[in-house]
């Protein structure tokens, strides 16, 4: 893993492939890491530029020196970038929080994207699980994501994954590592409630950022899984509707994190978007 220094933050990224070959970014969910897209690695860097990225206060990265929202996330992607020097048109894939984010990134400056796609990404419904709506509670949020230890970390894995298998102790200790991080609490809190409340997910922002995303339209695939405890698949038809010009497919016997518990089949997806553009 390497770093590079964004606004003074420290920012983890991993990359592989010919950084000739056209670009792809990959961005994670809330409280999430890059280890969340290292499967797709190998499957697609024989022909692109593969950068996976830890987002600004997440995973190992440092946040940076503003409030945590999808503005802020989107422009210090982007200042990830620049300081990479991949300046040419990407194509983003983000996965929850990180699908709402690589939206915000097409919408603030579409003339930097060349496709779409979005894994269970937020910004299509309301419903959320229920543990990421009481850790949208400031206080006991905050209370709550600094008592994570390896017993916690491994029950919201195997909430994560149909196949319980891929909840290995490398994911547990990886987990209970990112909690540790000085800026994991504040930033997740943050972002949790610039998005939404105990309610669910707040839908003044996912109106303006869809209609803005269906303005822009650019070759977008959007894929979920059939058994995903974080966002329903129920927002894949509320997809369809939201983004007319977007390619769907559902993943049977599948989590939250399709590109990762389905690697193969995804990266076969993500092809035919890339070569349909």
């Amino acid at each position: 893993m390497k770093h590079v220094e964004v606004a003074g933050a420290r920012i983890r990224y991993h990359e592989s492939g010919d950084p000739a070959a056209p670009p792809v970014v990959q961005l994670h969910g809330i409280g999430r890491s890059l280890e969340d897209w290292l499967p797709q690695h190998p499957l697609l860097a024989a022909d692109h530029r593969v950068i996976s990225v830890d987002m600004p206060g997440f995973g190992l990265s440092q946040r940076l020196p503003v409030p945590a929202t999808l503005g802020s996330l989107s422009d210090g992607v982007w200042q990830t970038l620049d300081a990479l020097g991949e300046t040419r048109p990407v194509h983003l894939m983000g996965n929850s929080l990180g699908g709402a984010v690589a939206m915000q990134m097409l919408v603030d400056d579409p003339g930097r994207v060349s496709a779409l796609t979005l894994a269970g990404s937020a910004g299509f419904g309301r419903e959320v699980t229920f543990a990421l709506r009481v850790l949208s509670i400031p206080l006991l949020g905050r209370r709550l994501l600094s008592r994570i230890d390896p017993r916690t970390a491994r029950r919201v894995e195997r909430a994560l994954f149909v196949d319980g298998s891929l909840v290995t102790e490398e994911r547990v200790r990886m987990a209970v590592e990112i909690a540790r991080q000085p800026d994991f609490a504040p930033v997740y809190v943050e972002i949790a409630r610039a998005l939404g409340s105990f309610r669910g997910v707040a839908p003044r922002w996912r109106a303006e950022l869809l209609t803005r995303v269906r303005q822009t339209p650019k070759p977008t695939l959007v894929v979920w899984g059939e058994h995903d405890l974080v966002l329903p698949a129920a927002h894949l038809a509320a997809a369809r509707v939201a983004l007319p010009h977007a390619r769907t497919y559902l993943f049977p016997e599948t989590g939250h994190m399709p590109q990762l518990e389905r690697p193969a089949a995804f990266a076969d997806l993500v092809r035919e978007v890339t070569v349909r553009r």
